[in-house]
């Protein structure tokens, strides 16, 4: 039976003198939904089994779009609740209900080729104009609770929050990082490139990587990493995150006013004028 999660045994620790490591290892590969056909997707009653069937510390590795935003907020809640530390590492994309998900880890890594995504709850409704007013609300109420979870996380306004999920807000792992979505880059023990590769900077001036402090360049700097929505009026936000000046549009044209006399003052010159 195909599933796109499951919980990996660690690596033996050769250090330690009883020969176990007591962490575990669990990765959400796929599409998270209340229920699932096939198990092929990630559900809160197949998660929890799984989180139930040890103890000790656990790193939970993400790469999924997303899915039910209620389920994700079931998983968010167990691993919140979790007795032991919970270590979040991105390493392909933590889009939609998946970065509710990120969002409870006590650390959370990011690949620095990954990408984090949030954006405003969707669903689909039939019915009148009732039917459809409580279906808005209803998002209303799960874009208010989805906030929560980033505003513990960023520590960020929950006005600034609501503008960058209007804008469907996708971020690469220096973004987050700055943003405050996630605190660290996941990179191993890889060293930085090939001296030679560079413009003639010397070895021991090149600058180390990963970046040692939790924002490795300010969120005015525009290097600090790349913070991209498809929403036009993103730009604008963009802009004031990063500081770059947005590209101003061109003055619309003004209106032409028309020429001649309009046809009702002709009629009343016509019926007022004296033979």
């Amino acid at each position: 039976m195909r599933r796109f999660w499951n919980w990996e045994p660690p690596a033996p620790d050769t250090s330690d003198p009883a020969g176990s490591d007591t962490s575990r290892v669990l990765r959400i590969n796929g599409v998270i939904a209340a229920e699932s056909w096939f198990d092929d997707d990630i559900t809160p009653a197949l998660f929890a089994s799984e989180l139930a069937a040890g103890s000790g510390d656990v790193t939970v590795w993400i790469n999924s779009p997303g899915g039910d935003v209620v389920a994700a907020a079931q998983i968010y809640n167990m691993l919140i609740d979790y007795p032991g530390h919970v270590r979040v590492h991105i390493d392909g994309i933590a889009a939609s209900a998946a970065s509710v998900i990120a969002m409870a880890g006590e650390v959370v890594a990011m690949s620095p080729v990954s990408m984090l995504m949030i954006h405003n709850p969707a669903t689909l409704a039939v019915g009148d104009a009732d039917e459809l007013g409580r279906a808005i609300d209803m998002l209303a109420a799960v874009k208010e609770s989805i906030i929560n979870a980033y505003e513990l996380k960023t520590g960020m306004s929950r006005a600034k929050l609501a503008r960058l999920m209007d804008q469907e807000t996708w971020m690469d792992a220096r973004a987050a990082i700055s943003m405050g979505f996630a605190d660290d880059y996941l990179t191993g023990s890889r060293t930085p490139p090939d001296p030679d590769d560079e413009d003639g900077e010397e070895p021991d001036k090149q600058k180390p990587w990963p970046p040692t402090s939790r924002n490795p360049a300010p969120l005015g700097d525009a290097a600090s990493g790349v913070c991209f929505a498809r929403k036009p009026a993103e730009q604008l936000l963009v802009a004031h995150l990063t500081d770059t000046p947005p590209t101003t549009p061109p003055p619309a044209p003004e209106p032409t006013r028309p020429a001649g006399r309009k046809v009702v003052d002709l009629y009343a010159a016509l019926i007022n004028h004296t033979h």
